[in-house]
């Protein structure tokens, strides 16, 4: 065995066949980061070695292990250079990771867990990770996981998520347009179903690109079938559709509304048996009604003020009323108390098989878009807060395009602030968060640093990836420079849904589970002709009916 004391230190033999030769010691020790020196000849020896772990070893973003009694101490590699006046030694800063116990007879690390216990001493020797140690590691144990890929850069150690970690406090997929972000999206969704057929999982489409994927295992709802109520809106969100004023106008024209809707409200039948009504709670009622108060409360004598804000108010009903795109909304079919029904089928109580539900909002009209956003995700946590009493029934919701909704600079929108209280208070009462952007430097701040597990693609823009680098834990930290340099369909995970930080190449997904994403091929498409004035007429039919 080498002796690896910080002033004796000799070269490995070359060749390095196995893992057992010490290739550093341990220089410094600091808390969760250390200092650590290799020796070059011992990692240039390895090099050539059959495993491609400890081919790799030394790396930035890979792993080292040191023997402290009867466990071993596994680290991350953050950043490396040339030890000060030595050209055969290089100077690395780790942070340790976790401990696995060290079997007598072989030395195998096995029985592994986050955390340290017990540091190593200076001086200490410091030995390769293999890649039979990377399987103890990452094997997901008896907790519930779902497998989505080959951890780097082994070719048979699969990358696992514990799905009870990772959606119990809310998750984060993040990567440039391009990096396949639609298909691993699509692919942890279909594991977690294939896992849980009776799940309840909602997800927000603003894209249409899901349904494609979830035809056989989800139940898909764009405008002509969500059927969604517009009296289950609270008067935030009524606020929102059908106020236009600015000021203090619009003050007065809330008022107003509130006034109204409240005593629309009273008039249902099923608003008699409740002894407090208040102006947001879901009972059904007649847009003529709240026109015709409006009306009423327009001409009574003790009036103050002018009747610009009553005409506002009315003008603006009689327009949606009229819009055939909000159809799917404010339709006079959608007056009967059917919040049940709706509650049942969109969060998928019960799944019947199918635990996802696709909310393609792409036809959505984009004046009421957010709007929509907010109803379905503010239903999601009322649900839960209401049936604390009741057998639990988590529910998981995903939103793409997550910056469109909680964006950085107006926390101000009721999406804004629903979505940001699912992410601060979501867990407590079995609501998940999953938020997929290829922005992450324009969402809300805290937001993200709320995402338990964060699933990094590679991203380009140096603001992202120092927003990023900003929500990660510091163990994953000698992963983020390989961040631009990631392949497509490849990603870091890091937090509370992986053992230790890993860097994973998703597998493949079936060609009809996939999401209708894929980029147009320019010079494919553009050698094709033919047909080209029924592509137009048919496309300016659809145009002028507001139709798909």
């Amino acid at each position: 065995m080498n002796d690896l004391s910080p002033h004796a230190f000799q070269p490995a033999p070359a060749p390095v066949d196995s893992a057992g030769e010490a290739i550093g010691y341990v220089a410094e020790i600091a808390g969760s980061r250390s200092e650590v020196v290799f020796d070059l000849a011992a990692l240039n020896a390895l090099t050539d070695n059959v495993d491609p772990v400890l081919a790799t070893a030394g790396q930035v973003g890979g792993q080292m292990k040191v023997r402290v009694g009867q466990s071993w101490l596994l680290a991350s590699i953050r950043s490396l250079g040339l030890a000060p006046g030595q050209m055969d030694r290089v100077a690395a800063t780790v942070d340790f990771l976790g401990e696995g116990d060290e079997e007598r007879l072989t030395g195998k690390l096995y029985n592994f867990r986050r955390g340290v216990t017990r540091y190593p001493m200076p001086g200490a020797e410091v030995f390769a990770v293999t890649g039979a140690d990377l399987k103890q590691v990452y094997a997901a144990s008896d907790k519930p996981n779902i497998e989505v890929g080959l951890v780097y850069p082994t070719k048979d150690v699969r990358g696992s998520l514990f799905v009870d970690a990772m959606l119990g406090r809310h998750f984060a997929l993040l990567g440039s347009t391009g990096t396949g972000k639609s298909t691993s999206a699509a692919l942890i969704l279909h594991r977690i179903c294939q896992l849980a057929p009776q799940g309840h999982i909602v997800m927000i489409d603003p894209h249409g690109e899901y349904s494609a994927a979830f035809r056989t295992n989800g139940a898909l709802y764009d405008v002509s079938n969500l059927n969604m109520p517009y009296w289950l809106m609270n008067l935030e969100e009524h606020c929102e559709v059908l106020l236009t004023s600015t000021g203090s106008d619009r003050q007065i024209d809330a008022d107003i509304l509130a006034k109204c809707l409240l005593a629309a409200r009273a008039k249902n039948r099923v608003a008699q048996d409740i002894p407090k009504l208040t102006v947001d709670a879901p009972i059904p009622y007649m847009l003529s009604d709240l026109s015709q108060l409006i009306q009423q409360e327009m001409g009574k004598m003790d009036r103050a003020g002018d009747t610009a804000p009553y005409l506002r108010l009315k003008n603006k009903i009689d327009e949606i009323k009229a819009d055939p795109r909000f159809g799917f909304m404010f339709s006079g079919m959608l007056v009967a108390d059917t919040m049940a029904n709706f509650i049942g089928r969109v969060f998928r109580l019960p799944g019947d098989g199918k635990p996802i539900s696709i909310i393609d909002v792409s036809g959505v009209p984009s004046e009421i878009t957010s709007v929509v956003v907010a109803m379905l995700s503010r239903m999601v946590f009322d649900f839960a807060i209401w049936s604390r009493n009741e057998p639990q029934r988590p529910v998981l919701l995903v939103c793409e395009e997550a910056h469109r909704y909680i964006p950085r600079d107006d926390a101000g929108s009721s999406v804004a602030r629903i979505l940001g209280r699912i992410a601060k208070e979501g867990r407590k009462y079995g609501v998940s968060l999953g938020l997929i952007t290829q922005r992450p430097s324009d969402l809300a701040e805290g937001v993200l640093s709320q995402c338990g597990t964060i699933i990094s693609m590679r991203l380009n823009n140096d603001r992202d990836q120092a927003f990023v680098r900003a929500a990660m834990p510091e163990g994953a930290r000698g992963f983020l420079d390989s961040i631009p340099a990631l392949r497509n369909r490849e990603c870091i995970i890091c937090g509370e849904g992986v053992a230790i930080p890993i860097r994973v190449a998703f597998d493949a997904l079936d060609d009809d589970k996939r999401p209708a994403s894929d980029d147009p091929v320019f010079s494919t498409l553009w050698k094709q002709s033919g047909d080209e004035e029924n592509i137009i007429a048919r496309t300016i039919q659809r145009w002028r009916a507001q139709g798909r």
